[in-house]
């Protein structure tokens, strides 16, 4: 289903409005479900920060970048992360509000100006490291320094960058920004929490279990597509008629995809290969034993160096082989395709499937 159709839906689903008071944050949590508390450490619970929290942006007193006539400066001062652009006659300045992405592979900003939300035209690349053009922002020929400094978040936009990067800002009657929580954390996920712990606190834990959602508990098909409320579900690709490395950066679209996805098998969700409660391990190689759970032929026991008769080809890291990476150039990084597949030869990202 597409992302606005479950959010409609009965039932708690990301990115659904509630109001801050029903959240209880991650500390709260924690005190019960300590192991969970590693979510912290994830990417997706340090995904947004206020400008003045962001490791990034404290970690570099300066950072610069020029294309054509226009300089660009984030720099730090008694203010905050100042954020300037010049054309050499005129200059404009804004203190950062908010830092989007943890900057491992990059972080985006906006901040407010007259009232109203604008981001940043430079973003920051760890592999550069550095400030370039924010992904499909940049200008050949601004017209004036505003248009070269930012570009207008409209209310609906704000609202899905802050429904996907924090929890608890979207409510009945909009964005709220006042009380969120920063980050992807607990209760973006499980809804929230304040009844579930109450209930725990009166000691009525069948009640309390049925007050909050348990993603692990979803059928396949609703489990990728629970991921999809923010990292696009199949249909949320379909819809918006994404192609090429737009509709390759869709990890449920391109996992959905796949000949094996077959309908949902519980084995290739994207909670059997990567634990939401972790960081991210980026090693390819770390998923040959998942692969083998399927890919083995029967009385052929997988081992750390033998995969049994999985492969003629090679002995490990299946997933370097058929779910490769592609560079989307404007954010100076390889994404892993999802899209599980014997994968021809290849030359470019004009190949994609």
């Amino acid at each position: 289903m597409a992302t606005a159709d479950r959010v409609d839906a009965a039932g708690w689903w990301p990115t659904k409005a509630a109001s801050p008071r029903d959240h209880v944050g991650p500390a709260r949590c924690a005190e019960c479900h300590a192991l969970r508390g590693r979510q912290q450490t994830t990417a997706m619970a340090n995904t947004a920060r206020r400008a003045a929290d962001a490791e990034v942006l404290r970690s570099h007193d300066r950072l610069t970048f020029a294309a054509g006539s226009y300089s660009y400066a984030i720099e730090k001062d008694e203010r905050g992360s100042v954020y300037t652009v010049t054309d050499g006659r005129r200059s404009l300045s804004a203190v950062l509000g908010w830092a989007f992405g943890v900057g491992k592979v990059g972080q985006s900003y906006l901040f407010e100006r007259e009232g109203r939300l604008h981001e940043a035209r430079v973003s920051y690349y760890d592999a550069l490291p550095g400030l370039d053009f924010t992904p499909r922002r940049a200008l050949s020929a601004p017209r004036d320094v505003e248009e070269a400094m930012a570009r207008p978040v409209d209310d609906a936009e704000a609202r899905r960058c802050f429904g996907c990067h924090t929890t608890a800002s979207t409510t009945a009657s909009g964005l709220d920004v006042s009380s969120l929580i920063p980050g992807v954390t607990c209760e973006a996920c499980h809804g929230p929490g304040r009844e579930h712990s109450e209930l725990m606190d009166r000691e009525d834990p069948p009640a309390s279990a049925a007050s909050i959602l348990d993603p692990g508990e979803l059928d396949p098909v609703d489990s990728v597509d629970f991921c999809g409320a923010c990292h696009a579900t199949f249909w949320d690709v379909k819809l918006a008629d994404e192609k090429g490395l737009a509709a390759l950066r869709s990890q449920p679209y391109r996992l959905q995809s796949s000949r094996c996805w077959d309908g949902g098998d519980a084995r290739i969700t994207c909670v059997a290969c990567h634990d939401p409660h972790r960081p991210l391990v980026r090693d390819s190689r770390s998923y040959d034993r998942r692969c083998l759970r399927c890919h083995v032929a029967s009385g052929a026991e997988p081992t750390g160096t033998h995969p049994g008769r999985a492969c003629t080809v090679a002995a490990a890291d299946c997933a370097g082989c058929h779910m490769p990476k592609y560079e989307v150039a404007e954010m100076h990084f390889e994404f892993t395709d999802h899209l599980i597949r014997v994968v021809p030869p290849r030359g470019g990202a004009e190949s994609l499937p």
